[in-house]
Formats: structure tokens, sequence, C-alpha cells
């Protein structure tokens, strides 16, 4: 018996001493199994995307060879609105569960053909956009050179359709470097182009509901309660910092209405909002707040940090004066409220709870390729 208990206890104490040396596995699985996991899932979805995206540029192509076909029998043949017609429905009939073979769709089709008379054109951009974005393109844009814009813009931007056609209507290729800046001479070249491209003048602010006589902090507020609508406006690159974003300098607390980050241009962007026209103590104010950034938040792997005022109206003559002398890079431009639209603008844009919507889809508008019969 006291045998017995003694193997026992010798047992036990062996299989003691190999818990204590052997890590216990708590799991039936690999400790790095999450991880594991976690990178498959990664990759599946980037694989889905790529697949998405692939099969969308194929349509389009697909699209684009039919719209040709068309174009050319019309021209040679005299092929008429009738045979359009027929073509839709003898279409649909060999393929009943496929849509997008209307005959307004193939209409579309030829006037997309008709648009990108050159494959390669259409293969720079265009074709890696969604159905309805091309369709925004060609019914809203005039030249080839414009639609082309556009769509870059589209790709690079995430927009969907809607925000399209509102940067469509509101001229965005035109606002864009227009804004009056001193960045040609206090920026190396590179930068200022850049940067000179990214600020616009003047800025839509349709999307926000406010009146023409708000203050200041409430056009900020209102910003920033639609923060995702102002950095789609911005343009991409735009990391949103803070607002009222407090410095303290000689003791004293100083406070930037909106600091940005751009992660192209690596540097900060401190943006001031001004509800009336530009004086040029505005101009003073900035340069400072650019500096103490510049000394005190910014890294050695920064770059410069660029200031920008936004006001309701400016004069360049005092612009340019006023920035003569600085030797930061700031640059000055307008921005728009709904209230400045004509009545027509203002009818036909979306309200903030459509926008919302527009940007929830976005990531799915690569799935909708069908346009509707009439």
């Amino acid at each position: 018996m006291l045998a017995e208990f003694g193997l026992a206890a010798i047992a036990n104490h062996v299989f003691s001493i190999r818990s204590f040396l052997v890590p216990k596995q708590t799991s039936l699985f690999p400790n790095d199994y999450n991880d594991f996991l976690s990178d498959l899932k990664d990759r599946i979805r980037s694989a889905q995307v790529r697949a998405a995206l692939a099969i969308n540029e194929e349509l389009i192509q697909l699209y684009w060879v039919i719209g040709r076909e068309i174009l050319m029998r019309q021209r040679q043949e005299g092929y008429g609105t009738k045979v359009v017609e027929r073509l839709a429905k003898d279409l649909k009939k060999e393929f009943p569960k496929l849509t997008g073979f209307s005959a307004r769709n193939l209409n579309y089709m030829r006037a997309f053909a008709e648009a990108f008379p050159d494959k390669a054109l259409l293969q720079r951009s265009v074709a890696k956009l969604p159905w309805r974005h091309n369709i925004a393109l060609l019914e809203k844009l005039k030249s080839t050179d414009d639609r082309l814009w556009y769509a870059q813009q589209a790709l690079e931007n995430g927009w969907s359709r809607d925000i399209l056609a509102i940067q469509i209507e509101t001229k965005l290729r035109e606002r864009q470097g227009s804004a009056s800046t001193n960045f040609d001479r206090t920026l190396p070249s590179a930068d200022s182009d850049l940067a000179t491209q990214l600020l616009k003048d003047p800025y839509n602010f349709t999307f926000l509901s406010i009146s023409q006589d708000a203050q200041e902090r409430e056009l900020e507020h209102a910003l920033i309660d639609h923060i995702r609508d102002f950095l789609i406006e911005l343009g991409v690159g735009f990391a949103f910092l803070g607002s009222q974003y407090s410095l303290i300098v000689d003791g004293k607390e100083y406070f930037i209405d909106l600091l940005f980050y751009h992660v192209k241009l690596h540097c900060y962007v401190v943006i001031e909002l001004k509800i009336g026209e530009f004086i040029p103590a505005y101009s003073g104010q900035l340069n400072f707040y650019v500096s103490a950034i510049d000394n005190l938040i910014r890294s050695p792997e920064d770059k410069r940090t660029i200031g920008l005022i936004l006001c309701r109206s400016k004069s360049d003559i005092t612009i340019e004066y006023a920035l003569q002398d600085i030797h930061k890079p700031i640059g000055v431009a307008t921005y728009k409220l709904k209230e400045d639209l004509p009545q027509h603008l203002k009818n036909s844009l979306p309200s903030i709870e459509q926008l919302e919507v527009e940007l929830q889809a976005a990531a799915a508008e690569i799935e909708s390729q069908e346009v509707e019969e009439d």
C-alpha cells in the first residue's frame, strides 16, 4: 500500500514538472490561428474586389463593342430606331436572366462608343467605372477631355454616381486649382503644383443647412456635423485631426478652426473659416498659426504646413498685397452655400440625408449595372 502510494506520488511529481516545462495549450487550435484566419479573410475580400472590378471592366468593354457595332451599322446600313428596339427584344429573349439590354441601354451603348472611339482612351479610366457612372458622363458632359478628367477623379476619390453628378454640376474642374495662393514662391515646384491643384475656388458647401447670416462657429459646427461631405468636397488625401485645435504659445492658448493632415503632401493643413469678405488681417493670423504648427507639432519627416482661409468673398488684388511678404504657404478661397445658387440648381441638389444614403451605397455601386426600361 505504501509502495503504491509512493509510486503515485512520484508519478504526480513528474507530471507536475512536465506541466511546468511544457506550455499548456488552452485550445485544440494553434496559437496563431486567429491571425491566420484574419489574413485569409483579407485575402478573400481583396480577391472578391479584384474579381468584381475585372467583371465590371469586361462588361463595360462589351457594352462598348455592342455600341460600336450598332453605330457602324447605323452609319453604313441605315439601322433606325425600330432595329434597335427589335434587337433589344431578341437579346432579352435569348438571355432572359441578363439585364442591361433594353432599347434605352443599347442607345446608351451606341452613344458610349461614339463618345470614346479610341479603345485605348476607354481603358484609361471609364472602363473601370460602373455603367451608371458612364451614363452620367455621357448625359452631363460634351467633351471627351472633360469626361476623362471627371472619370479619373471619380476613380481616385471613390465617388458614387450621384456625387459624380454633383461635382459635374458644380463645375469642379473649373474650381480645381483656382484658389489664390503664394505657393509658387513658398514651396518647392513639385509640391507647389500639387498643393495648388488640391485647392479649389469656390468650395461647394451646399450640403449645409445654414443661412447666409450664420456666424463662424455655426459654420464650423455644421461642417463638423457633416464631416464626410466636407472631406468629399476637400478631396482625396485630407485626414481630419480636429476643430478648435488648441495651441499654447508663450503661455497663452490659441485655437485653430480646423486642422487636417494631407497624406499625399505629407503636411499639416490649417483652415480658418471667415464669414465675410477677406481682409489682410486674416493672412497675418493664419501665418501665426502655420508657424506655430511648424514649430510645435511638425516632425522632421513632415513638409511645410499649409494654411487656407475660406471666406464668403475676396478681392484678388487685396490678397496679392496681403500675401506678398508672407513666407509661409497660404491660400485664400471662397465657399458657396445653397442660398448662393440659382433656384433651379437649389432644387436639383440632393438633401443631406440623400447624400448620406449615397455615401453608404458607394461601396456597392459596382454591383448595380442595370438601367431600367423606359
